[in-house]
């Protein structure tokens, strides 16, 4: 069993769980549940740097990135440094988040919040909705297709933005459709590790022009960014190069200055 089917059947269990503890029409009456989001993809088109900024405490590929720095000053942070969004790590048992982060970091910046998580049940959506985000990330490799279209399009209706995430050709082919936004090439092998910006240029060819392009994973330098732009990338995931830092704001400021 790889690490994707792990979290994938942990993540099933701790859903059912939350589904049982807190109904949805809790979440609907959320403070948070109506009010006007913020788009992602339409930040990155009209940027020229596309930095989405990420929180992530641990992860299982590296263990511990940070476990000393507080949500807030990471997310005025990256704010103030003009990053396109941030995206928040909710899942617990492998990435140390949770929805009190994307919560915390919703108080704290005005900045489009992707909800990074593994999403297998509608249940998710309306959480990420109730808590503050504004897009939400969806894994090809763990979801069917009829599950992409499923979850894209009931994305879609609560009015959030939807990031697809793929490793590679087949996951790709699977995943093209009219209710997502964003495409996502993910550098990183989740079986190995491995990270290759060669998935993200092979990959980039096939992806119709529609979608914003994104690359995420291995991403630490501002030559890689470089590299990939020629090939259509409007978007950079960012997060253990600014979290394994003391200050991921000011690192931020320091790198897209850099980029500019």
């Amino acid at each position: 069993m790889n690490i994707l089917d792990k979290i994938t059947l942990d993540k099933k269990k701790e859903v059912a769980l939350r589904k049982s503890l807190i109904p949805i029409s809790q979440l609907e009456q959320s403070v948070l549940f109506n009010r006007n989001t913020l788009s992602l993809a339409n930040n990155l088109r009209h940027s020229t740097t596309g930095i989405i900024a990420e929180h992530k405490r641990r992860s299982p590929s590296k263990s511990v990135i940070n476990n000393t720095l507080n949500v807030h000053d990471v997310a005025s942070g990256y704010e103030n440094a003009g990053v396109c969004g941030m995206s928040v790590l909710t899942d617990g048992k492998y990435f140390g988040g949770s929805l009190d982060d994307l919560l915390l970091a919703r108080a704290s910046c005005n900045l489009p919040l992707l909800r990074k998580e593994f999403i297998i049940d509608e249940y998710q959506l309306l959480e990420a909705k109730a808590y503050g985000a504004d897009v939400i990330l969806l894994i090809a490799a763990i979801l069917s297709k009829e599950e992409i279209k499923k979850y894209s399009e009931f994305a879609k209706s609560l009015n959030l933005d939807v990031l697809l995430e793929v490793h590679n050709e087949e996951e790709l082919h699977k995943s093209i459709m009219p209710s997502l936004d964003m495409l996502g090439v993910n550098n990183r092998n989740l079986k190995t590790f491995d990270v290759s910006l060669e998935t993200s240029k092979q990959l980039s060819e096939l992806i119709p022009n529609d979608f914003v392009k994104v690359s995420e994973s291995g991403i630490s330098n501002v030559n890689a960014i470089k590299e990939l732009q020629p090939y259509g990338y409007k978007g950079f995931l960012i997060g253990e190069n600014f979290m394994k830092t003391d200050n991921p704001g000011e690192n931020a400021t320091k790198f897209i200055k850099d980029l500019k």
